[in-house]
């Protein structure tokens, strides 16, 4: 590299900036909640480029995502590939990390949550796929107070649809203690209302849970713009 090309690599180097002014240095002097989403995710992202900084980086990744983290979490790895200077291994730290905080959230959620309507779980619902560009399917394991023991995504299919075993199902209801379970999956295409194959597999996870007598309280499809529940239009 010759001299020309070194000073520009310092120009855009965070470790040749003032103190004040590096975001981990920043972080540290006065916490993380005084961080941009720039200098946070330039954080994640470490080091720059001869040409731009991690915090030019992490600019970049926020317009590629027109400035809203909402929409930057429902992106990829290869997406994020997209801004050049961010390969594999820096886009695979930044999708872990928000990773982690939906799940921070939903965690939060789902400690609270004791079910006594379609709504109760469909506004977690709505939070959990809201990122999820193809089907997925997850059933709430519930005790005998209707609270959530546990939350598991048991498939995830391509745009149109996922597939899930009644056996596997049932199978893990029995080892959380299930006394009820909750069936849900979302709607990619947008549309709430359920298809054949929708109320076919409603009635055969019904069919199959009195056997070992559990419930099933509902079965719930969300989209991004409401939810539709089986128990509340009187088809279990």
């Amino acid at each position: 590299m010759g001299y020309i090309e070194t000073m520009q690599a310092k120009k855009y180097s965070i470790k040749h900036w003032s103190k004040d002014d590096r975001p981990r240095e920043k972080l540290l002097a006065r916490g993380a909640d005084v961080l941009s989403n720039a200098e946070l995710l330039a954080i994640l992202i470490l080091s720059g480029n001869p040409r731009k900084s991690a915090l030019d980086l992490g600019r970049d990744l926020l317009k590629l995502a027109q400035d809203n983290l909402s929409q930057l979490s429902k992106m990829n790895v290869r997406e994020f590939m997209r801004v050049e200077g961010i390969g594999e291994a820096k886009a695979i730290v930044v999708a872990a990390a928000l990773e982690l905080g939906r799940r921070r959230q939903l965690s939060g959620e789902l400690d609270k949550l004791v079910v006594s309507s379609s709504t109760d779980v469909a506004h977690y619902l709505q939070d959990m796929f809201r990122d999820h560009k193809h089907e997925i399917f997850a059933v709430l394991f519930l005790n005998q107070a209707n609270k959530v023991n546990h939350f598991e995504i048991v498939s995830k299919g391509g745009i149109t649809g996922t597939v899930a075993d009644p056996r596997i199902i049932l199978k893990k209801a029995l080892q959380e203690d299930a006394v009820a379970i909750v069936l849900c999956h979302n709607h990619p295409s947008g549309s709430l209302r359920p298809s054949r194959a929708d109320q076919e597999m409603t009635k055969k996870f019904t069919i199959a849970a009195q056997y070992l007598d559990i419930r099933v309280l509902d079965h719930i499809i969300v989209g991004e713009e409401g939810f539709f529940s089986f128990a509340d239009e009187g088809l279990l």
